[in-house]
């Protein structure tokens, strides 16, 4: 999941680079959200893993 947010972070800092303003934008929601989704399981996968017996 953090490759695809990476991925995606790249070809909108080079899309930007480009010139290609709407192109870059989207690219750069898509790296927010999944960078946010990747965050959010790794607390959870956090709080989760500790609770083992």
């Amino acid at each position: 999941m953090l490759g695809w947010a990476l991925l995606f972070f790249i070809f909108a800092i080079a899309a930007g680079i480009f010139g290609f303003i709407g192109i870059a934008s989207a690219l750069a929601g898509i790296a927010k959200v999944l960078f946010v989704v990747f965050i959010v399981l790794f607390i959870a996968s956090l709080i989760f893993g500790r609770k083992r017996v």
